[in-house]
């Protein structure tokens, strides 16, 4: 009996859909890391002290990183699910449009879409049927 798998198309699109916010996710830790004068000053803006910056980052970083690595990317959407939340959390308390408010929930609907394209357990565990 031959394990289901997951169709190349899938796998790709998967890939792409989760893959592009992952990476964008990744790049902000890193600027984090680095603190050129626009993430100080954003940060800060938004009423965080210049000194989380540089853990912000780590952890972003880390969870961006654990998301593309194949075996733990569960692991990095559950983390960067976390993430996104303290970020619309501080964008409802900074008094952001609605726009700003749902920027990271866009970002966390598209790393699990991709996660879910590319993972047939996460497709077992949450299966997508047509209405009866």
């Amino acid at each position: 009996m031959t394990q289901p798998s997951i169709s190349k198309a899938n796998l790709w699109i998967g890939r792409i859909v989760g893959g592009l916010p992952a990476l964008f996710l990744l790049w902000d830790g890193v600027m984090k890391l680095f603190k050129p004068a626009f993430v100080v000053d954003a940060t800060v803006k938004l009423g965080y002290p210049e000194a989380s910056i540089v853990p912000l980052g780590a952890v972003l970083a880390v969870s961006a990183i654990l998301y593309l690595i194949p075996t733990t990317s569960v692991l990095g959407a559950i983390l960067l699910t976390g993430y996104l939340g303290g970020a619309v959390a501080t964008q409802i308390r900074a008094g952001q449009s609605l726009g700003w408010v749902l920027f990271p929930v866009l970002f966390g609907v598209l790393l699990w879409l991709g996660l879910y394209f590319r993972d047939l357990r996460l497709q077992t565990l949450v299966p997508l049927r047509a209405a009866d």
